[in-house]
This record gives C-alpha cells, structure tokens and sequence, in this order.
C-alpha cells in the first residue's frame, strides 16, 4: 500500500491549487501509483484473485477520470499522461 507519505508527494505533485486533493489529476495519479503498486504484488502472488479484482474496479475507474478530463479538457489530459507515462486510450471525437 502507498503510505501517507506517498500520497502527500503525488498530491503536491499533480495538485491544481493549494489544498486541491480531489481534481482529476490528483485521483488519477493516485490511482495511478495504486495500479503499479498492485502489478508489482501479483508479480510475487499471481493466485491472489480476490485484490485482482480490486485492480480491476480501479482501472476502470481510472479510464472513467481519464474520459472526464479528456472530454473536458484536452491538455491537461495530454499532460498529465506524459508525465505518468500512461497510454493516450482515447481517439478524438468528431461529433
């Protein structure tokens, strides 16, 4: 798990303003590092179905963020995937 410490670094990184602990980018590297956190322990225990589960909820709830901020607002999107290094998922609507 992230300890608070983590945490306290990732949301000083991606904060938007001072006390911002909730805007997009914030959960999403949040969730981010959670994700790799997550990857690294199935590495060592890959029968551990019930926290795959868990990793699934929260990278679907990450590619909901991360449809938000895209339809919302196209460069902090493309941003804030540059520096997680994290895959551009969405094609650009032309409707």
């Amino acid at each position: 798990m992230l300890s608070a410490e983590q945490k306290k670094d990732i949301i000083e990184k991606f904060k938007r303003n001072e006390g911002d602990t909730g805007s997009p980018e914030v959960q999403i590297a949040l969730m981010n590092a959670r994700i790799q956190y997550l990857t690294e322990h199935f590495r060592e225990h890959p029968k551990d179905v019930h926290s795959r589960q868990g990793l699934f909820r929260l990278v679907g709830n990450q590619r909901n963020l991360l449809r938000y901020l895209h339809d919302s607002d196209i460069g902090r999107y493309r941003k804030l995937v540059q520096e997680l290094g994290i895959r551009d998922r969405f094609v650009i609507r032309t409707t």
